[in-house]
């Protein structure tokens, strides 16, 4: 599904010269090189502050720390996603309320957001599945509208560039009051192991979230409140830093795997190729189609009898899962996402596929689709 070692070897001089300059200082932790890295995301990404982090889940969950939520809290999230988005919420003893998604982005439902909102609601943590942004300044203004803090999911989508209506550009994870990212490897900004970090404009929430991943303190043994222990270590904040340069490269290539993909499947009555929202541009993070009328499962093994890697991006809806099963959701409720868990089938996407690799690849997907 991704192609990890031959980008290493275009780059590795630089990420062996970034490892070799935190190994020779020894400091691993909360080292320059964590400073350095953060400094040119906020650069890159515009954001006042980035704060790194041990992992996307940590991400999400000191973002919602930060916010000041209680108990009982209801937060809305959407149903076809990873378990991360929910299960911080659940940790911090807050509420999951989930909605359904839209057919062509898979991104959360704008409408289902609004039914979904009670006087309980404080948040609303929409997820740019895949690689492009949710309907954000819709979205924007329903919590403004209800006084309710939005936390963006941006941990596929780093890159990615949402425009308003007055023109206005904003990338994902800046729009929202705190963004969320994953450095995770297979990310499209990845790092050699666990990496995450948090955006935000506003200096209180910063300086909260610095504190919050420093287990509750602002000054050394001083502990103000209940935190955690999180943090990105130097190595991988190295790591990101050489590859940093390179990020808008990776979206362009795989955004020239995704064209080519959409070009060899178009006008497949078998298959739908990703659909696209109309103010954001796509990162593919992943390259999902939604299979028609085919037993995926066959598809799936087909491909991989030809050595060609392919997943279920996600096969169970967060309503379905027995660790959230809730007396308010039942089967049927949320039919997208319920269509999409039988249907959904992610092809390889990474910086490294050429034409051979992907002829060889579409080739394959549609001699299965005539069978």
């Amino acid at each position: 599904m991704v192609d990890l070692q031959t980008q290493y070897q275009h780059i590795k001089q630089e990420i062996d010269r970034g490892i070799e300059e935190v190994i020779s200082s020894a400091a691993f932790i909360k080292g320059p090189k964590v400073a350095e890295f953060q400094t040119h995301l906020e650069t890159y990404t515009g954001s006042k502050h980035v704060i790194g982090v041990g992992n996307g889940t940590d991400a999400l969950q000191i973002a919602l720390m930060a916010l000041g939520l209680k108990p009982g809290d209801e937060v809305i999230t959407p149903t076809f996603t990873f378990i991360a988005t929910a299960e911080v919420v659940a940790l911090l003893g807050l509420t999951p309320v989930v909605v359904d998604v839209d057919w062509d982005t898979m991104n959360i439902s704008v409408e289902g957001i609004r039914k979904a909102i009670t006087p309980k609601t404080k948040a609303i943590v929409p997820v740019h599945l895949f690689g492009q942004c949710a309907d954000m300044e819709a979205i924007m203004a329903i919590a403004k509208a209800h006084n309710l803090f939005v936390v963006e999911d941006a941990c596929q989508a780093i890159g990615a560039k949402y425009t308003f209506a007055d023109g206005t550009t904003k990338q994902a994870g800046t729009i929202g009051h705190i963004g969320c990212t994953s450095f995770f490897p297979s990310k499209n900004l990845g790092c050699y192991g666990d990496g995450g970090a948090l955006f935000t404009d506003d200096d209180a929430l910063a300086e909260s979230i610095k504190a919050i991943a420093n287990h509750g303190c602002f000054v050394r043994y001083h502990h103000d409140f209940v935190g955690v222990n999180s943090r990105l270590d130097s190595i991988q904040a190295a790591i990101l830093d050489a590859k940093l340069p390179h990020l808008d490269e990776y979206i362009a290539n795989r955004q020239c795997a995704a064209a080519y993909y959409d070009q060899a499947f178009a006008g497949n009555p078998h298959i739908l190729i990703p659909g696209h929202e109309a103010h954001s541009t796509h990162v593919y993070h992943q390259y999902t189609l939604r299979l028609i009328d085919v037993n995926r499962e066959k598809v799936k093994e087909g491909l991989a009898e030809h050595g060609i890697p392919a997943m279920v991006y996600y096969p169970i809806p967060l309503h379905l899962q027995k660790a959230y099963q809730d007396p308010r959701y039942k089967a049927g409720d949320f039919p997208v996402a319920e269509r999409l868990m039988n249907c959904v089938l992610s092809l390889p996407m990474h910086t490294e596929l050429d034409n051979e690799q992907l002829e060889f690849i579409t080739t394959n997907v549609l001699e299965l689709m005539n069978r």
